[in-house]
């Protein structure tokens, strides 16, 4: 008899788990799917501007994203954001952000070696900051594969910074957001290392907190090595990909490189860490 029932526990412990699991499914299925909409009928009525003035001349194109949420640039999460006004201030153009309403976001043109560089900060949440990424694109003429997305990396310790060139957005809801709206994965990615919580400290805590005062210590020279990479990239004329279409819809094709990560460590103590 005590066979039985524990037979019949088990029997209902494994039904509730899979409703469970179905439910959780169906809950991440949904959210996806409303992004997806929330995509379409934010970009459903942009068309490109016209190309800015500041780029009028020949010459490459470039786009540097900081990914992150408005109104939270000091969390874990928008260390995107702080890369950029970093880069900004490396370019002596950090007093030069200027809000666009026709691509949601903030932005500063200017040039590095020759290339044209249109430096985006969103003013959306990160979850439709692809929107904001696909308008600009529009808007200034420039090509998923010359875009950079600057982001977290939760898989990576703090002191770790890394180039991906294109590939999956690895549950990263900003570059997939990116994805979705650019319809392709060719773009490259500056995958800044923020680590995961120690301890049973939720993920979404983690991410949306601030640095402690310990990683503050390290923070700034993970911003400069960032911005070293970042100029790097930007340097190299020849480095584009070839691409099977060169406009923002041109599917998903991968760059050559696609997944091709390339990691620097930011302090000698990170450095120790690297496998």
């Amino acid at each position: 008899m005590s066979r039985l029932k524990e037979v019949t526990c088990l029997s209902r412990c494994s039904r509730y788990l899979s409703l469970f699991f179905k439910r959780l499914w169906n809950f991440f299925t949904m959210r996806r799917l409303l992004t997806r909409i929330l995509h379409r009928v934010l970009l459903s009525g942009f068309t490109p501007v016209g190309l800015e003035a500041e780029i009028h001349t020949e010459g490459r194109r470039r786009l540097v994203v900081g990914l992150g949420n408005p109104g939270m640039e000091g969390t874990r999460h928008s260390v995107g954001m702080a890369v950029l006004g970093a880069l900004a201030a490396r370019l002596g153009v950090g007093d030069r952000w200027r809000g666009d309403k026709h691509v949601s976001g903030e932005v500063i043109v200017s040039e590095v070696r020759q290339t044209h560089v249109v430096l985006l900060r969103p003013r959306l949440l990160m979850n439709i900051n692809g929107v904001s990424v696909a308008k600009a694109a529009g808007k200034y003429g420039i090509k998923p594969e010359d875009i950079l997305l600057v982001h977290d990396e939760l898989d990576k310790p703090l002191g770790k910074v890394v180039i991906k060139h294109g590939g999956s957005a690895r549950g990263h809801n900003g570059v997939r957001s990116c994805v979705d709206c650019l319809q392709t994965d060719v773009m490259s990615r500056l995958r800044v290392g923020i680590g995961r919580p120690t301890g049973k400290t939720p993920v979404e805590r983690h991410v949306l907190g601030r640095f402690s005062s310990e990683e503050k210590k390290v923070l700034d020279s993970v911003l400069a090595q960032s911005v070293d990479l970042l100029l790097s990239q930007l340097s190299q004329q020849d480095s584009q990909p070839p691409s099977s279409s060169s406009s923002p819809a041109g599917g998903r094709r991968a760059a050559v490189q696609k997944g091709e990560e390339m990691e620097r460590s930011s302090s000698p103590a990170a450095e120790a860490q690297k496998t």
